[in-house]
């Protein structure tokens, strides 16, 4: 089975479908599939559902689906980063469900794993809580978080083989290995492809069970926040 695609539009064909639900991995601009991005924005396709941590910035990342109206509701744990975002939601143009931030790891790990829900104290007393079942384990109350699965799951990963085992770098391995699970159909992205066998086994971090189609992009990396100081100040 060829899992190697010659660029995203054509990786990404046939998957795509109005009111779908997509996995987006990536933290801030940070390990961000922005080609796989790039051609959903490309297709047209609407009423999306994207889990992802956050949406991009401005104009970037996400933020391109955002700004075409793409999006209609967010699953997510922080979103400070887009003004477009905060205006759509602000106006009830975007629906959002807030997670804390380890929690929506975790819902994304059990989805992969097959478990439906589980038990967690973050969130307990909060607005969180609201409306979730309660229980009790050792004199501690605990509230249920359910499992998430995409419909796609869209990822960035450093380096593959022709078989679709990947290898993330440093913080680009934030929630790209638990969305590769995720997915019904997992659609990566690499920097580089080497063939198979070339990847010492011990330095895998998603096997390539879990990967369906794969392209080598070419990739902008922008830098989120720039923070220097003045020549003076140094």
């Amino acid at each position: 089975m060829n899992k190697i695609y010659p660029d995203a539009a054509s990786a990404m064909e046939g998957l795509l479908f109005d009111g779908m639900t997509m996995m987006a991995g990536g933290f801030g601009l940070c390990g961000i599939p922005e080609n796989l991005i790039a051609a959903t924005h490309a297709s047209g396709v609407k009423d999306i559902t994207v889990i992802s941590n956050n949406c991009g910035v401005d104009g970037f990342g996400l933020g391109i689906l955002l700004d075409a109206r793409q999006i209609t509701k967010m699953i997510s744990s922080y979103v400070g980063e887009n003004k477009e975002f905060e205006r759509q939601y602000l106006d009830g143009e975007l629906e959002l469900e807030f997670n804390p931030q380890g929690t929506l790891a975790e819902r994304i790990r059990a989805g992969g794993a097959g478990i439906p829900g589980f038990y967690t104290k973050t969130g307990v007393g909060t607005l969180i809580a609201e409306g979730k079942d309660h229980r009790e384990f050792d004199g501690e109350t605990y509230i249920m978080e359910s499992g998430l699965v995409a419909d796609v799951s869209i990822v960035k990963a450093w380096k593959a083989d022709t078989e679709g085992n990947l290898v993330y770098r440093k913080t680009a391995r934030n929630f790209n290995p638990m969305m590769a699970t995720a997915g019904k159909v997992t659609v990566v992205e690499v920097e580089e492809i080497v063939e198979a066998g070339a990847l010492d086994p011990d330095h895998i971090h998603t096997p390539g069970i879990y990967v369906q189609r794969l392209i080598k992009g070419s990739h902008e990396k922008r830098i989120e926040q720039r923070t220097t100081r003045s020549r003076e100040d140094s």
